[in-house]
């Protein structure tokens, strides 16, 4: 049994936060209707799109849902959205709140048909301020927000973060802010409320103590590649056939260092006496570093630096980090089913439950797929009635 077993979750959103939100809350249990308009989410046809045409966008984030396809320009269609509502414990959109108003889902219309609804309100920039009708996307909004501005080298301009941070945080946050609406409702301290989350408030939570340096003690952080400008050796290093990772933050560990790679003489190199001056000699400790790794492979040093408690970690690409046994030992990769017995392989949940613990459902469905089921088995309609929508283009 899942944690949120006969919970029902409307998603209305669209491309990554709102679904992955969405997502979540089917791993764990909840009855999910993702609504698409005509076409489908714009998501099914980001790169890369798989042979079937979804891309592996809008498969990454929608598994476990059923789904129907509306046209919301059409009374019809809103009408059966409203019943859809009315029988919910969770909303999920991400609109612009004009676009939000247009369509008859803003919060004052959706808390007046059902007072005991959570709605989950995704934006871009904040539900508040000059800017709450101001479209937002993660890369977009990693710069905004100053994520940008420490990602990279210091001396090369900034770079978007690899992955999408920013969305996938901010679906996180979604989920955790609905489920908190959901047990004080559960507590009997509210009703239906109103969970706000955007994404630059996302980035800017992530800004973490780079934040709290400039406001509590006016220091600016820098970019600083992939270590730390204020510890040495704290970077990525090369090995004979990749990068490692190797941080030594303390004296006691930059020794345990010196001894995995056979350099006694580092200890006592002027340049390398204490943590300062491995820092102001970055360059000449990179060199020496290197020269020491060129003779073993990222394996071979990882072993030796992990059996002498150095802190390290492979650079890993995105295929061995996929086949790592520690990555299957915690059932990151899963395998979900589609109606046609064809299986796909998605990642796994990213937080477990021990006494009920979540489960990946079905395979991410085809736009429009469950409208006769959702239609007929949870508002009831007939078969002529469904026939009828069908034919007046709602759905």
């Amino acid at each position: 049994m899942g944690a949120l077993d006969g919970l029902k979750v409307v998603d209305l959103s669209r491309v990554l936060a709102g679904p992955f939100c969405g997502q979540l809350f089917a791993d764990n249990g909840a009855e999910v209707i993702k609504v698409e308009a005509p076409g489908g989410d714009l998501n099914r046809a980001f790169p890369l799109v798989l042979a079937d045409g979804d891309s592996t966008n809008y498969q990454s984030v929608n598994r476990g849902k059923r789904n129907i396809s509306l046209n919301l320009k059409s009374p019809e269609a809103r009408a059966v959205l409203d019943r859809l509502i009315a029988r919910a414990d969770v909303l999920i959109q991400s609109f612009l709140p004009r676009v939000a108003r247009s369509l008859g889902v803003d919060w004052e219309r959706v808390h007046a048909l059902n007072p005991d609804l959570i709605y989950i309100s995704i934006s871009g920039y904040g539900a508040v301020g000059p800017l709450a009708e101001k479209p937002g996307y993660d890369t977009m909004v990693a710069a905004y927000s100053g994520v940008m501005s420490l990602t990279g080298e210091p001396d090369r301009p900034p770079v978007r973060p690899g992955v999408t941070t920013i969305d996938l945080s901010t679906g996180m946050l979604a989920y955790s802010g609905a489920v908190t609406a959901l047990l004080a409702r559960a507590q009997g301290k509210a009703r239906g409320q109103r969970v706000n989350v955007s994404l630059l408030e996302t980035g800017v939570t992530l800004l973490g103590f780079h934040g709290v340096s400039w406001l509590q003690a006016g220091h600016l952080d820098q970019r600083e590649g992939a270590g730390y400008t204020t510890l040495a050796p704290y970077e990525a290093y090369c090995a004979a056939d990749g990068d490692v990772l190797i941080g030594a933050p303390t004296e006691a560990m930059w020794a345990k260092t010196c001894a995995v790679l056979n350099a006694p003489e580092f200890l006592s190199d002027p340049r390398f006496l204490t943590n300062r001056e491995r820092c102001a000699n970055r360059p000449a400790l990179r060199t020496a570093i290197e020269a020491k790794l060129a003779s073993g492979t990222v394996e071979e040093w990882s072993e030796r630096l992990e059996a002498a408690g150095v802190a390290m970690a492979p650079i890993n690409t995105v295929d061995k980090v996929l086949a790592d046994p520690q990555v299957i030992a915690n059932d990151m990769i899963v395998e979900c089913v589609e109606d046609t017995g064809k299986t796909r392989k998605l990642l796994g949940l990213p937080f477990k439950l021990t006494a009920t613990p979540g489960a990946p459902g079905a395979a991410p469905p085809r736009a429009g797929q469950h409208n006769r089921q959702i239609l007929g088995d949870m508002l009831g309609m007939t078969a002529a009635e469904i026939d009828a929508l069908e034919a007046s283009g709602a759905l």
